[in-house]
Protein backbone atom coordinates (compact mmCIF):
# COMPACT_ATOMS: atom_id res chain seq x y z
CA UNK A 1 0.00 0.00 0.00
CA UNK A 2 1.27 3.48 -0.74
CA UNK A 3 0.98 4.95 2.96
CA UNK A 4 0.62 8.71 1.59
CA UNK A 5 -2.21 8.33 -1.29
CA UNK A 6 -3.84 5.97 1.66
CA UNK A 7 -3.86 9.23 4.08
CA UNK A 8 -4.87 11.33 1.55
CA UNK A 9 -7.98 8.80 0.63
CA UNK A 10 -8.87 8.55 3.87
CA UNK A 11 -8.87 12.53 4.74
CA UNK A 12 -10.87 13.33 1.54
CA UNK A 13 -13.79 10.75 2.14
CA UNK A 14 -14.17 11.38 6.04
CA UNK A 15 -14.35 15.86 5.12
CA UNK A 16 -16.18 15.62 2.33
CA UNK A 17 -18.94 12.50 2.69
CA UNK A 18 -18.51 11.03 6.32
CA UNK A 19 -18.43 13.36 8.55
CA UNK A 20 -21.44 15.67 6.87
CA UNK A 21 -23.60 12.34 7.14
CA UNK A 22 -22.00 11.69 10.35
CA UNK A 23 -23.48 15.10 11.75
CA UNK A 24 -26.78 14.55 10.32
CA UNK A 25 -27.21 11.29 12.40
CA UNK A 26 -26.39 12.61 15.16
CA UNK A 27 -29.82 14.73 15.29
CA UNK A 28 -31.46 11.82 15.48
CA UNK A 29 -32.37 10.84 18.72
CA UNK A 30 -32.39 6.69 18.27
CA UNK A 31 -32.19 5.50 21.61
CA UNK A 32 -31.38 2.23 22.23
CA UNK A 33 -34.21 0.11 23.09
CA UNK A 34 -33.75 0.00 26.45
CA UNK A 35 -34.28 3.26 27.11
CA UNK A 36 -36.83 3.51 24.37
CA UNK A 37 -39.45 1.29 24.81
CA UNK A 38 -41.42 2.79 22.15
CA UNK A 39 -38.90 2.75 19.58
CA UNK A 40 -41.06 1.46 16.77
CA UNK A 41 -43.81 3.56 17.13
CA UNK A 42 -41.43 6.75 17.38
CA UNK A 43 -39.60 6.09 14.57
CA UNK A 44 -35.98 7.08 15.03
CA UNK A 45 -34.35 3.65 14.65
CA UNK A 46 -35.67 3.68 11.36
CA UNK A 47 -34.06 6.82 10.64
CA UNK A 48 -31.01 6.31 11.39
CA UNK A 49 -30.89 2.37 9.34
CA UNK A 50 -32.78 4.59 6.11
CA UNK A 51 -29.58 7.08 6.47
CA UNK A 52 -26.74 4.68 7.34
CA UNK A 53 -28.40 2.36 4.35
CA UNK A 54 -28.30 5.30 1.91
CA UNK A 55 -24.80 6.36 2.46
CA UNK A 56 -23.73 2.53 1.80
CA UNK A 57 -25.67 2.30 -1.29
CA UNK A 58 -24.55 5.69 -2.77
CA UNK A 59 -20.51 3.74 -2.43
CA UNK A 60 -18.80 2.61 -5.32
CA UNK A 61 -17.99 -0.83 -4.71
CA UNK A 62 -18.14 -3.40 -7.13
CA UNK A 63 -20.76 -6.29 -5.62
CA UNK A 64 -21.73 -3.96 -2.50
CA UNK A 65 -24.85 -6.02 -1.14
CA UNK A 66 -26.81 -4.36 1.51
CA UNK A 67 -29.94 -5.90 3.49
CA UNK A 68 -31.86 -4.49 6.29
CA UNK A 69 -33.02 -7.28 8.81
CA UNK A 70 -36.15 -6.93 10.22
CA UNK A 71 -36.97 -9.79 12.58
CA UNK A 72 -40.59 -9.64 14.58
CA UNK A 73 -40.39 -7.36 17.40
CA UNK A 74 -36.36 -6.60 17.00
CA UNK A 75 -34.25 -3.67 16.59
CA UNK A 76 -33.37 -3.71 12.73
CA UNK A 77 -29.54 -4.71 11.50
CA UNK A 78 -27.53 -4.08 8.56
CA UNK A 79 -25.97 -6.48 7.01
CA UNK A 80 -23.49 -5.16 4.29
CA UNK A 81 -21.25 -8.04 2.05
CA UNK A 82 -18.76 -7.08 -0.43
CA UNK A 83 -16.68 -10.05 -1.96
CA UNK A 84 -13.28 -10.28 -2.35
CA UNK A 85 -10.27 -12.35 -3.44
CA UNK A 86 -9.81 -16.13 -2.06
CA UNK A 87 -12.04 -17.86 0.32
CA UNK A 88 -11.47 -15.97 3.77
CA UNK A 89 -14.10 -13.65 5.03
CA UNK A 90 -13.40 -10.55 7.71
CA UNK A 91 -15.84 -9.53 9.96
CA UNK A 92 -16.54 -5.43 10.44
CA UNK A 93 -18.65 -4.85 13.82
CA UNK A 94 -20.28 -1.50 14.66
CA UNK A 95 -23.45 -0.15 16.08
CA UNK A 96 -25.47 2.76 15.32
CA UNK A 97 -27.81 2.83 18.94
CA UNK A 98 -27.71 5.15 21.47
CA UNK A 99 -27.65 5.99 25.10
CA UNK A 100 -29.66 8.36 26.37
CA UNK A 101 -28.85 12.51 26.27
CA UNK A 102 -27.56 12.85 30.03
CA UNK A 103 -27.18 16.05 32.03
CA UNK A 104 -24.26 18.28 31.92
CA UNK A 105 -23.93 19.18 28.78
CA UNK A 106 -22.14 22.30 28.41
CA UNK A 107 -24.29 26.16 27.12
CA UNK A 108 -23.54 25.65 23.55
CA UNK A 109 -23.86 21.67 23.25
CA UNK A 110 -26.39 18.95 23.24
CA UNK A 111 -26.87 15.75 22.38
CA UNK A 112 -28.72 15.90 19.46
CA UNK A 113 -26.92 18.94 18.27
CA UNK A 114 -23.73 18.11 16.10
CA UNK A 115 -21.44 20.89 16.87
CA UNK A 116 -17.39 20.55 15.05
CA UNK A 117 -15.03 22.52 17.62
CA UNK A 118 -11.37 22.09 16.25
CA UNK A 119 -10.40 18.17 16.07
CA UNK A 120 -13.83 17.41 17.29
CA UNK A 121 -16.97 16.38 16.31
CA UNK A 122 -19.48 16.84 19.54
CA UNK A 123 -22.75 15.28 19.41
CA UNK A 124 -24.32 11.77 20.88
CA UNK A 125 -23.79 8.51 19.18
CA UNK A 126 -20.47 9.97 16.73
CA UNK A 127 -18.09 7.73 18.72
CA UNK A 128 -19.91 5.42 19.92
CA UNK A 129 -20.33 3.89 17.84
CA UNK A 130 -22.13 5.93 14.51
CA UNK A 131 -18.45 6.70 12.89
CA UNK A 132 -18.12 2.51 12.82
CA UNK A 133 -19.75 2.30 9.28
CA UNK A 134 -17.91 4.94 7.82
CA UNK A 135 -14.27 3.79 8.94
CA UNK A 136 -15.29 0.34 7.41
CA UNK A 137 -16.63 1.40 4.40
CA UNK A 138 -13.81 4.15 3.96
CA UNK A 139 -11.29 1.71 4.63
CA UNK A 140 -11.92 -0.67 2.36
CA UNK A 141 -12.84 1.92 -0.61
CA UNK A 142 -9.04 2.73 -0.23
CA UNK A 143 -7.77 -0.79 -0.85
CA UNK A 144 -10.00 -0.33 -4.09
CA UNK A 145 -8.43 3.05 -4.84
CA UNK A 146 -4.94 1.49 -4.88
CA UNK A 147 -6.01 -1.71 -6.81
CA UNK A 148 -4.71 -3.54 -3.40
CA UNK A 149 -6.41 -7.46 -3.34
CA UNK A 150 -8.30 -8.07 0.31
CA UNK A 151 -10.47 -11.05 1.19
CA UNK A 152 -14.42 -10.74 1.24
CA UNK A 153 -15.25 -8.54 4.21
CA UNK A 154 -18.74 -8.61 5.40
CA UNK A 155 -20.09 -5.69 7.87
CA UNK A 156 -22.86 -5.96 10.73
CA UNK A 157 -24.18 -2.98 12.23
CA UNK A 158 -26.75 -3.60 15.04
CA UNK A 159 -29.14 -1.19 17.13
CA UNK A 160 -29.46 -2.88 20.06
CA UNK A 161 -25.71 -2.81 21.36
CA UNK A 162 -26.13 0.04 24.55
CA UNK A 163 -29.06 -2.01 25.79
CA UNK A 164 -26.96 -5.34 26.02
CA UNK A 165 -27.20 -6.96 22.18
CA UNK A 166 -30.59 -8.88 23.23
CA UNK A 167 -31.91 -8.83 19.83
CA UNK A 168 -28.19 -9.91 18.14
CA UNK A 169 -27.93 -13.51 18.99
CA UNK A 170 -31.38 -14.08 16.95
CA UNK A 171 -29.48 -12.17 14.00
CA UNK A 172 -26.39 -14.19 13.80
CA UNK A 173 -28.16 -17.28 14.16
CA UNK A 174 -29.95 -16.42 10.58
CA UNK A 175 -27.04 -15.18 8.89
CA UNK A 176 -24.66 -18.26 10.43
CA UNK A 177 -24.57 -19.57 6.44
CA UNK A 178 -23.75 -16.28 5.12
CA UNK A 179 -21.01 -15.56 7.55
CA UNK A 180 -19.06 -18.59 7.32
CA UNK A 181 -16.39 -18.42 9.43
CA UNK A 182 -14.14 -15.46 9.75
CA UNK A 183 -10.83 -15.76 10.23
CA UNK A 184 -10.82 -12.14 11.30
CA UNK A 185 -12.95 -10.52 13.74
CA UNK A 186 -12.38 -6.45 13.86
CA UNK A 187 -14.73 -4.66 16.37
CA UNK A 188 -14.80 -0.81 16.08
CA UNK A 189 -16.71 0.01 19.28
CA UNK A 190 -13.80 0.42 21.83
CA UNK A 191 -11.80 2.82 23.25
CA UNK A 192 -8.25 4.31 23.01
CA UNK A 193 -5.58 5.14 25.57
CA UNK A 194 -4.71 8.27 23.91
CA UNK A 195 -5.13 9.50 20.17
CA UNK A 196 -1.23 9.23 19.55
CA UNK A 197 -1.17 5.54 18.24
CA UNK A 198 -2.84 2.90 17.40
CA UNK A 199 -4.64 0.71 20.40
CA UNK A 200 -5.93 -2.96 20.49
CA UNK A 201 -8.09 -4.13 22.92
CA UNK A 202 -7.41 -7.43 24.25
CA UNK A 203 -10.15 -7.94 26.78
CA UNK A 204 -13.23 -6.85 28.15
CA UNK A 205 -15.05 -6.83 31.80
CA UNK A 206 -18.39 -8.32 31.99
CA UNK A 207 -21.11 -6.46 33.59
CA UNK A 208 -23.82 -7.59 36.36
CA UNK A 209 -26.70 -5.24 37.47
CA UNK A 210 -29.94 -4.70 38.38
CA UNK A 211 -32.36 -2.91 41.19
CA UNK A 212 -31.83 -2.99 44.53
CA UNK A 213 -35.33 -2.17 46.53
CA UNK A 214 -35.30 -1.71 50.33
CA UNK A 215 -38.82 -1.37 52.06
CA UNK A 216 -39.14 -0.60 55.63
CA UNK A 217 -43.00 1.14 55.49
CA UNK A 218 -46.16 0.89 53.93
CA UNK A 219 -45.58 5.09 53.82
CA UNK A 220 -43.27 7.65 54.84
CA UNK A 221 -43.69 9.22 58.52
CA UNK A 222 -42.43 12.29 60.26
CA UNK A 223 -38.49 11.81 61.36
CA UNK A 224 -38.60 13.23 64.30
CA UNK A 225 -41.45 10.53 65.68
CA UNK A 226 -39.51 7.60 63.89
CA UNK A 227 -35.89 8.19 63.51
CA UNK A 228 -34.15 6.18 65.95
CA UNK A 229 -37.17 3.32 66.12
CA UNK A 230 -37.37 2.82 62.35
CA UNK A 231 -34.30 1.56 60.55
CA UNK A 232 -33.91 4.16 57.61
CA UNK A 233 -34.07 2.23 54.67
CA UNK A 234 -30.70 3.96 53.32
CA UNK A 235 -28.42 2.73 56.43
CA UNK A 236 -29.95 -0.78 55.47
CA UNK A 237 -28.84 0.20 51.64
CA UNK A 238 -25.26 0.86 53.18
CA UNK A 239 -25.57 -2.25 55.27
CA UNK A 240 -25.52 -4.22 52.17
CA UNK A 241 -23.35 -2.90 49.41
CA UNK A 242 -20.98 -3.38 52.45
CA UNK A 243 -21.36 -7.65 51.76
CA UNK A 244 -20.21 -6.55 48.15
CA UNK A 245 -17.02 -4.01 48.68
CA UNK A 246 -14.59 -2.15 51.16
CA UNK A 247 -16.26 0.89 51.73
CA UNK A 248 -12.77 2.26 52.45
CA UNK A 249 -10.76 0.62 49.40
CA UNK A 250 -13.39 -0.29 46.68
CA UNK A 251 -11.98 -3.58 46.90
CA UNK A 252 -14.14 -6.18 45.88
CA UNK A 253 -14.68 -8.75 48.81
CA UNK A 254 -16.62 -11.94 46.74
CA UNK A 255 -14.48 -14.16 45.42
CA UNK A 256 -17.01 -14.97 42.88
CA UNK A 257 -16.87 -11.88 41.25
CA UNK A 258 -12.52 -12.26 40.54
CA UNK A 259 -10.30 -13.59 38.39
CA UNK A 260 -6.69 -14.76 38.35
CA UNK A 261 -4.82 -12.09 35.35
CA UNK A 262 -2.35 -13.94 32.55
CA UNK A 263 0.99 -12.82 32.80
CA UNK A 264 0.90 -11.57 29.60
CA UNK A 265 -1.89 -8.65 30.14
CA UNK A 266 -0.05 -7.84 33.23
CA UNK A 267 3.42 -7.21 30.84
CA UNK A 268 1.05 -5.11 28.20
CA UNK A 269 -0.55 -3.14 31.15
CA UNK A 270 2.80 -2.36 32.45
CA UNK A 271 3.51 -1.05 28.75
CA UNK A 272 0.45 1.04 28.97
CA UNK A 273 1.28 2.22 31.84
CA UNK A 274 4.42 3.32 30.63
CA UNK A 275 2.77 5.27 27.73
CA UNK A 276 0.53 7.05 29.21
CA UNK A 277 1.57 7.39 32.81
CA UNK A 278 -0.46 10.42 35.01
CA UNK A 279 -2.61 10.44 31.85
CA UNK A 280 -4.41 7.32 33.06
CA UNK A 281 -6.65 9.37 35.95
CA UNK A 282 -5.62 12.80 35.04
CA UNK A 283 -7.95 12.31 31.88
CA UNK A 284 -10.81 11.85 34.03
CA UNK A 285 -12.43 15.19 34.67
CA UNK A 286 -11.74 15.38 38.54
CA UNK A 287 -13.08 18.20 41.54
CA UNK A 288 -10.37 20.36 42.10
CA UNK A 289 -7.96 18.60 44.65
CA UNK A 290 -9.66 14.90 44.13
CA UNK A 291 -7.52 11.98 43.93
CA UNK A 292 -7.97 8.44 42.16
CA UNK A 293 -7.67 5.32 44.07
CA UNK A 294 -4.37 4.96 43.79
CA UNK A 295 -1.48 7.11 41.73
CA UNK A 296 0.08 3.59 41.00
CA UNK A 297 -0.43 3.84 36.86
CA UNK A 298 0.00 -0.09 36.90
CA UNK A 299 -2.61 -0.87 39.28
CA UNK A 300 -5.28 1.49 37.68
CA UNK A 301 -5.18 -0.28 34.52
CA UNK A 302 -5.41 -3.91 36.29
CA UNK A 303 -8.03 -1.97 37.92
CA UNK A 304 -10.22 -0.93 35.05
CA UNK A 305 -9.67 -4.34 32.85
CA UNK A 306 -9.34 -7.10 35.11
CA UNK A 307 -10.85 -6.28 38.32
CA UNK A 308 -14.44 -6.35 39.54
CA UNK A 309 -15.82 -2.64 40.92
CA UNK A 310 -19.27 -1.89 42.03
CA UNK A 311 -20.96 1.28 41.11
CA UNK A 312 -24.50 2.71 41.86
CA UNK A 313 -25.52 4.31 38.24
CA UNK A 314 -29.13 5.41 39.77
CA UNK A 315 -31.26 6.20 42.76
CA UNK A 316 -35.17 6.50 42.99
CA UNK A 317 -37.65 6.76 46.15
CA UNK A 318 -35.59 10.14 47.45
CA UNK A 319 -36.70 13.58 46.96
CA UNK A 320 -35.01 16.42 45.36
CA UNK A 321 -32.90 18.54 48.27
CA UNK A 322 -35.13 21.65 47.87
CA UNK A 323 -38.63 19.33 48.22
CA UNK A 324 -37.10 17.28 51.17
CA UNK A 325 -39.26 17.37 54.03
CA UNK A 326 -38.11 15.96 57.55
CA UNK A 327 -39.80 12.53 56.30
CA UNK A 328 -38.43 8.99 57.13
CA UNK A 329 -38.84 7.78 53.40
CA UNK A 330 -40.47 4.11 53.23
CA UNK A 331 -38.14 3.02 50.59
CA UNK A 332 -35.14 3.38 48.48
CA UNK A 333 -33.92 1.67 45.46
CA UNK A 334 -30.70 1.98 43.47
CA UNK A 335 -29.14 0.84 40.31
CA UNK A 336 -26.27 -1.50 41.09
CA UNK A 337 -23.60 -2.24 38.58
CA UNK A 338 -20.69 -4.58 38.78
CA UNK A 339 -18.65 -4.60 36.29
CA UNK A 340 -16.36 -8.08 36.16
CA UNK A 341 -13.14 -9.68 35.15
CA UNK A 342 -13.53 -10.77 31.66
CA UNK A 343 -13.05 -14.67 32.43
CA UNK A 344 -15.89 -14.30 35.74
CA UNK A 345 -19.09 -16.47 34.76
CA UNK A 346 -21.80 -13.96 34.40
CA UNK A 347 -24.82 -15.97 35.08
CA UNK A 348 -23.22 -17.50 38.26
CA UNK A 349 -22.17 -13.91 39.31
CA UNK A 350 -25.69 -12.34 38.86
CA UNK A 351 -26.87 -15.42 40.99
CA UNK A 352 -24.25 -14.79 43.93
CA UNK A 353 -24.83 -10.85 43.79
CA UNK A 354 -29.05 -11.26 44.66
CA UNK A 355 -28.27 -14.10 47.59
CA UNK A 356 -25.46 -11.57 49.07
CA UNK A 357 -27.84 -8.78 48.77
CA UNK A 358 -31.39 -10.72 49.39
CA UNK A 359 -30.18 -13.13 52.33
CA UNK A 360 -31.02 -12.17 55.98
CA UNK A 361 -32.08 -8.50 55.48
CA UNK A 362 -31.17 -6.50 58.49
CA UNK A 363 -34.15 -5.81 60.70
CA UNK A 364 -36.47 -7.91 58.48
CA UNK A 365 -36.95 -5.41 56.11
CA UNK A 366 -38.33 -6.15 52.42
CA UNK A 367 -35.13 -6.26 50.42
CA UNK A 368 -35.61 -7.52 46.75
CA UNK A 369 -32.78 -7.48 43.86
CA UNK A 370 -34.26 -7.57 40.48
CA UNK A 371 -31.41 -8.40 37.54
CA UNK A 372 -31.40 -7.06 34.39
CA UNK A 373 -28.13 -6.88 32.90
CA UNK A 374 -25.90 -10.01 33.12
CA UNK A 375 -22.92 -10.38 30.63
CA UNK A 376 -19.90 -12.04 30.55
CA UNK A 377 -16.36 -10.68 29.06
CA UNK A 378 -14.10 -11.45 26.63
CA UNK A 379 -10.64 -12.46 26.37
CA UNK A 380 -8.90 -12.13 23.16
CA UNK A 381 -7.23 -15.57 22.14
CA UNK A 382 -3.68 -15.55 21.63
CA UNK A 383 -2.23 -13.25 18.16
CA UNK A 384 -0.81 -14.82 15.69
CA UNK A 385 2.60 -12.80 14.33
CA UNK A 386 1.35 -11.61 11.11
CA UNK A 387 -1.46 -9.66 13.04
CA UNK A 388 0.69 -8.33 15.97
CA UNK A 389 3.37 -7.26 13.23
CA UNK A 390 0.45 -5.79 11.33
CA UNK A 391 -0.90 -3.62 13.70
CA UNK A 392 2.66 -2.06 14.94
CA UNK A 393 3.35 -1.42 11.26
CA UNK A 394 -0.05 0.20 10.88
CA UNK A 395 0.32 2.54 13.61
CA UNK A 396 4.24 3.74 13.22
CA UNK A 397 2.57 4.42 9.24
CA UNK A 398 -0.79 6.68 10.29
CA UNK A 399 -0.24 7.74 13.90
CA UNK A 400 3.72 7.56 14.07
CA UNK A 401 3.92 5.63 17.53
CA UNK A 402 4.08 1.93 18.41
CA UNK A 403 0.30 0.30 18.53
CA UNK A 404 -0.43 -0.53 22.22
CA UNK A 405 -2.19 -3.58 23.56
CA UNK A 406 -4.45 -2.94 26.87
CA UNK A 407 -8.03 -4.43 27.96
CA UNK A 408 -10.96 -2.09 28.08
CA UNK A 409 -12.96 -1.71 31.30
CA UNK A 410 -16.26 -1.44 29.30
CA UNK A 411 -18.72 -4.24 27.98
CA UNK A 412 -19.24 -4.94 24.70
CA UNK A 413 -21.89 -8.58 24.76
CA UNK A 414 -21.07 -9.23 20.87
CA UNK A 415 -17.24 -9.98 21.30
CA UNK A 416 -18.27 -12.87 23.75
CA UNK A 417 -20.80 -14.26 21.73
CA UNK A 418 -18.32 -14.27 18.68
CA UNK A 419 -15.16 -15.58 20.64
CA UNK A 420 -17.19 -18.56 21.47
CA UNK A 421 -18.80 -19.27 17.75
CA UNK A 422 -15.53 -18.29 16.33
CA UNK A 423 -12.97 -19.83 18.28
CA UNK A 424 -9.74 -19.80 16.01
CA UNK A 425 -10.72 -16.42 14.73
CA UNK A 426 -8.12 -13.11 14.99
CA UNK A 427 -9.26 -10.06 16.96
CA UNK A 428 -8.75 -6.70 16.51
CA UNK A 429 -10.68 -4.25 19.09
CA UNK A 430 -10.40 -0.83 18.38
CA UNK A 431 -11.96 2.47 18.59
CA UNK A 432 -11.76 6.33 19.15
CA UNK A 433 -12.85 6.70 22.64
CA UNK A 434 -10.12 8.31 23.96
CA UNK A 435 -9.20 10.87 26.56
CA UNK A 436 -12.83 13.23 27.52
CA UNK A 437 -14.95 11.63 24.69
CA UNK A 438 -17.17 11.13 27.27
CA UNK A 439 -19.18 7.85 25.96
CA UNK A 440 -22.60 7.96 27.78
CA UNK A 441 -22.03 11.03 29.57
CA UNK A 442 -22.24 14.93 28.53
CA UNK A 443 -20.27 16.30 26.09
CA UNK A 444 -19.33 12.92 24.02
CA UNK A 445 -17.13 14.19 21.00
CA UNK A 446 -15.47 12.12 17.88
CA UNK A 447 -12.04 13.24 17.68
CA UNK A 448 -11.82 13.35 13.84
CA UNK A 449 -7.99 12.70 13.05
CA UNK A 450 -8.29 9.41 14.95
CA UNK A 451 -11.37 8.35 13.47
CA UNK A 452 -9.07 9.55 9.93
CA UNK A 453 -6.22 7.17 10.85
CA UNK A 454 -8.20 4.03 12.14
CA UNK A 455 -9.51 4.17 8.72
CA UNK A 456 -6.30 3.96 7.18
CA UNK A 457 -4.89 1.65 10.03
CA UNK A 458 -8.10 -0.98 9.37
CA UNK A 459 -7.43 -0.51 5.53
CA UNK A 460 -3.50 -1.65 5.93
CA UNK A 461 -4.69 -4.68 8.54
CA UNK A 462 -7.07 -6.00 5.95
CA UNK A 463 -4.66 -5.77 3.15
CA UNK A 464 -1.93 -7.91 5.31
CA UNK A 465 -4.74 -10.39 6.36
CA UNK A 466 -4.58 -11.24 2.77
CA UNK A 467 -1.13 -11.19 1.82
CA UNK A 468 -0.94 -13.77 5.28
CA UNK A 469 -3.08 -16.19 3.82
CA UNK A 470 -4.69 -16.29 7.14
Amino acid sequence: MDTRRTIAYCNQSWDSMAIPELMEYIRIPNLSPGFDPDWQEHGYMDQAVERFSAWCRSRKIPGLELEVLRLPGRTPLLFIDIPGVGDQTILLYGHLDKQPEMTGWRPDLGPWQPVIEGDRLYGRGGADDGYAMFAALIAIESLLDQGVNRSRCIIIIEACEESGSFDLPAYIELLAGRCGKPSLIICLDSGCGNYEQLWNTTSLRGLVGGELRIDVLREGVHSGDASGIVPSSFRILRTLLNRIDNYRSGIVLEEKFKADIPRERMRQAAVAAAVLGLQIHRRFPFIDGMQPVTVDPVELILNRTWRPALSITGISGIPEVDRAGNVLRPYTTVKVSLRLPPTCDADAAVERLRQLLEEDPPYSARVTFKADWSSSGWHAPEMLPWLDEALNQASINYFGKAAVHMGEGGTIPFMGMLGERFPEAQFLITGVLGPQANAHGPNEFLHIPTAKKLSCCVAEVIAKQYSAGT
